[in-house]
């Protein structure tokens, strides 16, 4: 298991034979976040927008919950609109 040092100006060497394993190049960016207590570290992909793109076709639609909220709202604001105009309310009915 290989083990690093933090430097006093908090940098850190990841050696080369963790570097491989996971495929890391220089210069290449990397997403660090605390989970219990530890660090995890995770290459991010060259084209971070193209990799993402598409992660969150699997459950919730943000698309399809947004409209669902706009057609709520339009509801509600049909209803208040017809009952601050009592004769707009009345050609509605007659149209439909």
């Amino acid at each position: 298991m290989p083990i690093s040092t933090l430097s006093s100006k908090g940098q850190l060497v990841i050696p080369k034979e963790v570097r491989d394993a996971l495929g890391i190049k220089p210069k290449q960016k990397l997403l660090l976040k605390v989970v219990k207590g530890h660090i995890v570290i995770e290459p991010l992909p060259e084209g971070p927008v193209e990799y993402f793109c598409g992660i969150f076709k699997e459950g919730t639609s943000l698309t399809r919950a947004l409209l669902r909220e706009r057609n709520e709202d339009k509801r509600r604001e049909e209803k208040i609109l017809l009952n601050s105009f009592p004769l707009l309310a009345y050609l509605c009915q007659e149209d439909g």
